[in-house]
């Protein structure tokens, strides 16, 4: 007989658990689920095919970020995030892509240098011929890079989060050709930046990125976004 895996079964749970997780926040952030819906344990269970524990395990854990609050004796509900929660991911993410930018440009790789300009190149061709699914994938794509090429495990775990948090709104407010432009070149200014070692201006660059977006946000549909739900 084979020894036992502990170590195995302990891997196999937590893979378990995150998948579930995973796949849970992301529908509540893609809008899949609705602010106010109760997220039953038995139906995700059978649409993922794993019993209830995981998926409780994972509620739970949902609640600590804040995206659900589970109720005794009722349920599980969405909270998802607020207007007021995108105005402070924002206003956190300014700091924290300063600081990622400001590191990318004293640890980046040339590999990474290199994955940054395509991107560039690549959002200002699409935004040329209007191709806002690919200049929305692109922009995902830059703040990876940028986040990857900071060399801090940490700092790149934190923004991933909050970049997701914001998906579905970033993908409404993002989709004109106007805003879309604005934002290609402020990428290629922060790109600029870091490969001319400019780390003070890469800094700046991208924390203004961040409030500029958001501004965006206010200036094109934000209120709109959260009508929807009410």
């Amino acid at each position: 007989m084979g020894s036992y895996d502990l170590t195995k079964e302990v891997s196999d749970q937590y893979s378990l658990r995150g998948k579930v997780f995973h796949k849970i926040r992301s529908d509540i952030l893609n809008g899949r689920y609705k602010e106010h819906e109760e997220l039953k344990e038995i139906r995700i269970g059978k649409e993922m095919g794993v019993s209830r524990t995981p998926v409780r395990e994972a509620l739970r854990q949902l609640e600590l970020e804040g995206l659900v609050q589970i109720i005794p004796n009722r349920g599980a509900f969405v909270t998802g995030i607020q207007k007021n929660d995108v105005r402070d991911i924002y206003a956190i993410r300014a700091l924290l892509e300063g600081l990622c930018a400001r590191w990318a440009t004293e640890r980046i790789t040339p590999e990474q240098l290199e994955a940054m300009e395509e991107n560039v190149y690549l959002s200002e061709f699409h935004a040329g011929k209007g191709h806002m699914e690919q200049i929305a994938e692109l922009d995902d794509q830059f703040h990876h890079i940028l986040y990857a090429a900071c060399g801090s495990k940490m700092l790149e775990h934190q923004l991933i989060d909050y970049h997701q948090y914001v998906t579905r709104i970033r993908r409404k407010t993002l989709s004109t050709i106007e805003r879309s432009t604005v934002s290609n070149k402020e990428h290629r200014a922060i790109m600029e930046a870091i490969r001319a070692g400019n780390a003070d201006l890469a800094e700046r660059l991208a924390s203004k990125h961040m409030t500029s977006a958001y501004e965006n946000m206010v200036r094109n549909g934000l209120d709109d976004i959260y009508k929807e739900t009410e």
